[in-house]
């Protein structure tokens, strides 16, 4: 990969302020690629549940790498990059399947289901003429192999040997609240779909990491009470920076608008459903936490909203465009009513969902507000300059946490001091 360096620019001391051009810069964009997702990161791949079988593979991505993840006989989880040694063709084109192995269609080179080159085509020539030289060795060309690891049924692969175990990666506030949405149980893939977003991917990360937009920008929370401001919640912001959950729960004492009226925020309105059994829930984990959203840095989020549990992923494709992969999820325990329940708040979340709508159209408002502007930043002062965790949702800690551990990684100047 060749990796261009970015523009010389430094970056505001204070992690309040944030440099519209990291949105815009080409340069920032390839040194990403190298930094962040060849880097010493964990980046999420799929789920366990989804290779359930040997033979079965994923095709996905780690930023713009293509990688293959399968199982195989042996029962174990194999990943590797998803380009034949031979000329760099992709080895498998769909995004899901079953193999027992990979030929390339272009010259096929077969591949095993851990990556190993296993035959060339022609590889003695014909009548002794042509073919690979007697020094070729098969072992030495296969694709470039990914360390692995499995965190409550969710696969994450790093390109980068020295990455810390995924437990340090995460902390353990992290991981105790992936475990409370997904310990102990057996994920069954309700749906899928895929987006398209109009705006680099870091403002993604950015919504997602931002708890106090989501009861203003989202009409649905606090007109059928959701999410407020109000109830009972917080933030946890991982002890790097980088990760984040942001939760609340019902507080039925504490239940009222008056908070967003006297300001007249648009998120109160007179709007019923047709139906209202959308909203109807049950105790996902028998606790009252109604909305838990948790990220995991560079581009992973779990969500539980209401009892709509999904899983994103966060991925570049362009300066100025990202794919949002989102897999609904059950539980192999659901009884039908429950299912039933999920298949309906699925209309709560995704490209055109009551909820994630509007999510999906901020960003490009953003990346398209900003298009003059490289040389000025945005302001993240909300709850103060730290990106500590936090009792109440009011702030922009996780952002500022994101944007820390970001340049940390990237090794941009940090301004000194006027």
């Amino acid at each position: 990969m060749v990796v261009r360096t970015p523009s010389p620019r430094s970056w505001p001391r204070s992690l309040t302020e944030v440099p519209y051009w990291v949105f815009q810069d080409e340069d920032v964009y390839r040194a990403e690629q190298e930094k962040i997702f060849h880097g010493p990161f964990w980046s999420y791949l799929c789920l366990d549940a989804e290779l359930a079988e040997p033979g079965d593979f994923c095709a996905t991505f780690i930023g713009e790498q293509p990688v293959l993840v399968t199982r195989d006989v042996d029962g174990q989880l194999y990943a590797f990059e998803n380009r034949c040694a031979h000329r760099g063709s992709l080895i498998a084109m769909e995004h899901y399947g079953h193999a027992k192995d990979f030929t390339c269609v272009y010259h096929a080179w077969t591949y095993n289901l851990q990556g190993d080159l296993t035959g060339v085509a022609f590889e003695e020539g014909i009548n002794g003429k042509g073919g690979m030289g007697q020094d070729f060795c098969k072992a030495a060309h296969g694709p470039r192999r990914l360390r692995l690891a499995t965190v409550h049924g969710l696969v994450f692969g790093s390109l980068d040997n020295d990455v810390a175990e995924i437990e340090e990666y995460l902390g353990q506030e992290i991981l105790d609240r992936i475990e409370r949405v997904l310990g102990g149980r057996k994920p069954v893939v309700l749906g899928r779909f895929t987006q398209m977003l109009p705006n680099n991917w870091k403002l993604y990360v950015e919504n997602v990491k931002d708890s106090y937009h989501a009861s203003i920008l989202h009409l649905f929370f606090t007109t059928f009470g959701l999410n407020k401001l109000n109830q009972k919640g917080g933030i946890i912001v991982s002890e790097n920076g980088g990760h984040h959950v942001s939760w609340s729960a019902i507080d039925r004492d504490a239940e009222t608008g008056e908070h967003y009226k006297s300001q007249k925020i648009r998120s109160d309105s007179e709007y019923q459903l047709e139906d209202p059994s959308l909203v109807d829930s049950f105790s996902e984990v028998g606790d009252d936490i109604t909305l838990q959203i948790l990220s995991v840095s560079p581009g992973f989020v779990l969500q539980q909203i209401q009892n709509s549990v999904a899983v994103r992923q966060v991925l570049p494709t362009g300066v100025d465009s990202t794919r949002l992969n989102w897999t609904y999820l059950g539980f192999a325990d659901d009884t039908e009513e429950q299912q039933l329940i999920r298949m309906k708040q699925a209309n709560l979340v995704g490209p055109a969902g009551y909820v994630s709508m509007e999510d999906g159209a901020i960003g490009g408002f953003v990346q398209r507000g900003i298009a003059g502007a490289g040389d000025e930043f945005a302001t993240v002062q909300m709850g103060g300059d730290q990106a500590v965790s936090s009792e109440s949702r009011v702030t922009e800690a996780s952002i500022r946490g994101f944007w820390k551990l970001y340049r940390e990684a990237m090794g941009f100047t940090v301004e000194e001091d006027a």
